[in-house]
């Protein structure tokens, strides 16, 4: 749902408007009954990759080829 709100209305509800954004309401300011902007949430920001974090490690047994077998069962349809 919008709600939309003039200048003078935003500046005196600023706060109140402020909590309804962060809640996921999206609230257009208009000046002159014209839409001038737009307060929504922040959206979530992405977990940081954390490269290592997680046990266990590659041998060398991993960059072997493959045996022809088992490129024959990928290359299978």
């Amino acid at each position: 749902m919008t709600t939309i709100v003039n200048v003078h209305e935003a500046k005196t509800h600023f706060s109140k408007l402020l909590e309804q954004a962060h809640r996921g309401q999206e609230i257009i300011v208009a000046k002159a009954g014209k839409p001038y902007a737009r307060l929504l949430p922040l959206a979530n920001a992405a977990p940081q990759r954390r490269p290592g974090r997680l046990p266990g490690r590659v041998d060398d047994a991993f960059f072997e080829p493959l045996p022809d077998e088992e490129i024959r069962a990928w290359e299978a349809e």
